[in-house]
This record gives structure tokens, C-alpha cells and sequence, in this order.
């Protein structure tokens, strides 16, 4: 029997951080060691806050630091898993942070049992193939048309067939601007490529200003329009879906429990539902919402901005479904991200990805690599040390 004996958090962040939507400029590491094993996570929030949620005060009975539900608990099976789980999310109802940074601890937990039992996640999880996907290269819209149809011509050379252009200035001024945006992206991809607009909640909750956008997105032949709307305007997103014809609704990357995204794939007119396993949970709730996805005839998604650790944990829970085959893969990941691990998951000469075969996630943190992306850290209440930047 093995019991979980550390979990330590590592703050990693490049030397400036830019106030723009690329999420791989810092970084919250995860490391869980129970005995002899040891497992890797990533949580896709502020690393600060994470930190912070891990080892806080009490505040009362629903609003314990993370960690108290989960060092010393057994970890022998994928229920222990779950059991933590339910655990966390019972003890920190009230702290807000807790499902954010239950995810980077939940993923290491299914890395730390697949090396134990050299079986991939994606085995544990009951599949019995990872399939081929397809992955998009997820770039940001340039400043101008010009620098999106380099981008965007760029990723067709690379051998790309699909491409989602997000954030910049898309959505920001006006129609004419965000019409010459997406002439250029399918310029540049060909007409043959796979158009993906992620539009990052620009509109708020502003029906008519993305209705607007709906006829240069169906010239355009985009797949899908990407959160045009925060999480949770689900009224507004039925409404668009219902008007967009062949261009989908893609949703759902701001879920952060299970609860979420049943709410997007029951009520929004999603076709298409996109899910952080850094966010929402972990592996464990993502595979819920993967199962469920399927169930309603919905399209399931991976959602990553950061490290290919992230990438082979958001790719595991959806696997084994080969009829969800579209796949998100960052091609403009700061050193950081990169530097984080030893391998990384490539296309293969057909331009496919998968999730590793290897044990556990598949892939190797690079202790090295991440030293000098390392923030040195400490929290202090009251004069304790609550936390301090482990040795790695």
C-alpha cells in the first residue's frame, strides 16, 4: 500500500510576461510522490493563487487548504483517485481556487499510478487504443491580416490541415477589421484547410455584435466560432448556434467542474465542447464530461495553451474516442513551456497525433530544463512558513 507522503507545487515563469492570450508564459508544476512512486501534473491557473489555495488557513469547516484532503491518503487504484477527489471538493467547497488546484494534483495522480503499473492513463482509464487526432495548429491572429496570412501560410507549410486563429485584435474595433483577419487566415491555409475562429469571450454577452460576424464566418468556411460569449451566457449561445448553420458553437474551456460543462453541452447549442484537464479537475472529471459529450452527440475536445505535459493530460481523456478526432496542439509555446520536458508529443508522417503509449502520461519532466524559470517562493502567515519552494 502506498500513501501520498508530498505534494509539491513549483511556480515556473518566463523573465517578462506580456499582457496577451498566450497562457505559456508561466507555469504551475505539480509533483506527487507516494513511497517509492512519483507522478507529474500542470494546473492551468495563476501559479500564486494555486499556491496559495494549497496550504491556506482554514477558514471553516467547507474551506480547508487543498492538501489536507490529500497527503497521507492511500493511492493504490484509479478509485483512490476519485476518492480524493470527492474529498477535496467536499472539505474546500467554499474555496474557490480548489477545482484549479485539485487539477495539476489529479493529473500527477494518474501519471504516479500508470508509472507504477507501466500501463498508460489512457489504458486505466479503460480504453484500449489511443486513437490518431487531428491536430490544429492554435496560434494567435496577428496584428494585422499581413501577419496572419504569414501565420497562417507558415502552418500550411509545416503540414498542417487545421489552424484556429484567436484573441489579438479579433473583436475589438470592427467588421471590417475582423472580416480582412479571417480573409486572410483562409487565404493562407487554402481552401482545403481546416478554419478554426476562437474569438475569446470578446463579446461578453453581445448577441448582435457576434451575430454580425456570421456571414464572414460562413465565407470563410470556419468549422466553428469559439467562445463568443463568457461561460455560463447560455442563453446567448443558443441563440447564435441556432442562427450559425454550418458554423459551429465551440465552448467550454472555462468550466471548472463537471456541473459546467453538463450546463454548455445540455443548454448552449455547443457542437463542439472543450475542456482543460488542468481546469476542471483533472483527468478524472474530464473523462466524465468526455463520456457524457458522447452521450449527447457532441463533439469532445481537448483544450491546451501550455507544456506537453498538458498536452498528453488533456489528450487522455478522450483517447480512445475515434469519431472526436479534432485536437488543439499550440505551435507558439514560449521556452518555458518547451524547456519543461524532455520529449514531446510530434506529429507523425500523416500529420497525426496520439496520446502516448508509454506509462503514465509519457512524458519526462526536465528538472534542468525549468531551473531557471524557477520563482523562488514563499508564503508566511502570522510568522509560520506555510509554503516554500520545494527542492527539485
Amino acid at each position: 500500500m502506498a500513501t501520498i507522503d508530498a505534494v509539491d507545487f513549483f511556480y515556473l515563469s518566463m523573465p517578462q510576461v506580456l499582457d496577451i492570450g498566450d497562457g505559456s508564459q508561466d507555469a504551475l508544476l505539480v509533483r506527487v510522490r507516494a513511497g517509492e512512486f512519483e507522478g507529474w501534473g500542470e494546473c492551468e491557473a495563476a501559479p500564486l493563487v494555486s499556491i496559495a489555495s494549497l496550504v491556506c488557513p482554514m477558514s471553516h469547516s467547507a474551506c480547508k487548504p487543498v492538501q489536507a484532503s490529500v497527503l497521507g491518503q492511500r493511492i493504490d487504484s484509479v478509485e483512490d483517485i476519485r476518492r480524493i477527489g470527492h474529498a477535496v471538493r467536499a472539505a474546500s467547497l467554499d474555496l474557490l481556487q480548489a477545482d484549479h488546484t485539485l487539477s495539476g494534483i489529479d493529473i500527477a495522480l494518474w501519471d504516479l499510478l500508470g508509472r507504477r503499473y507501466q500501463q498508460p492513463v489512457w489504458q486505466l482509464l479503460g480504453y484500449t487504443q489511443s486513437c490518431a487526432k487531428t491536430p490544429y495548429a492554435s496560434v494567435l491572429f496577428g496584428d494585422s491580416p499581413a501577419e496572419t496570412l504569414a501565420k497562417a501560410t507558415q502552418i500550411r507549410a509545416k503540414g498542417f490541415i487545421a489552424a484556429k486563429f484567436g484573441w489579438g485584435p479579433f473583436g475589438t474595433t470592427n467588421l471590417a477589421d475582423d472580416s480582412a483577419q479571417l480573409l486572410a487566415a483562409r487565404e493562407g491555409l487554402g481552401a482545403e484547410g481546416i478554419l478554426l475562429v476562437d474569438a475569446g469571450t470578446v463579446w461578453n454577452t453581445d448577441l448582435s455584435a457576434a451575430r454580425q460576424r456570421l456571414a464572414i464566418l460562413k465565407a470563410v468556411n470556419a468549422t466553428w466560432l469559439e467562445e463568443p460569449f463568457v461561460s455560463g451566457a447560455l442563453a446567448e449561445y443558443r441563440a447564435l448556434s441556432q442562427e450559425s448553420g454550418s458554423v459551429r458553437m465551440a465552448g467550454g474551456e472555462g468550466c471548472h467542474n463537471f456541473h459546467m460543462a453538463q450546463h454548455m453541452i445540455d443548454h448552449a447549442g455547443l457542437g463542439y465542447v472543450q475542456i482543460d484537464a488542468g481546469r476542471i479537475g483533472g483527468i478524472s472529471i474530464a473523462k466524465d464530461v468526455a463520456d457524457y459529450a458522447a452521450a449527447k452527440g457532441v463533439t469532445y475536445v481537448n483544450h491546451t495553451f501550455t507544456s506537453n505535459l498538458a498536452l498528453s493530460a488533456s489528450l487522455q481523456p478522450f483517447a480512445g474516442l475515434a469519431e472526436h478526432v479534432i485536437c488543439e496542439y499550440p505551435t507558439e509555446l514560449k521556452s518555458l513551456a518547451t524547456d519543461m520536458t524532455i520529449n514531446h508529443i510530434t506529429p507523425d508522417q500523416n500529420g497525426q497525433i496520439a496520446a502516448p503509449n508509454a506509462p503514465g502520461l509519457g512524458i519526462d519532466i526536465d528538472t534542468r530544463g525549468i531551473q531557471r524559470y524557477l520563482i523562488d517562493t514563499e508564503i508566511k502567515v502570522g510568522g509560520k512558513m506555510l509554503y516554500k519552494t520545494p527542492e527539485l
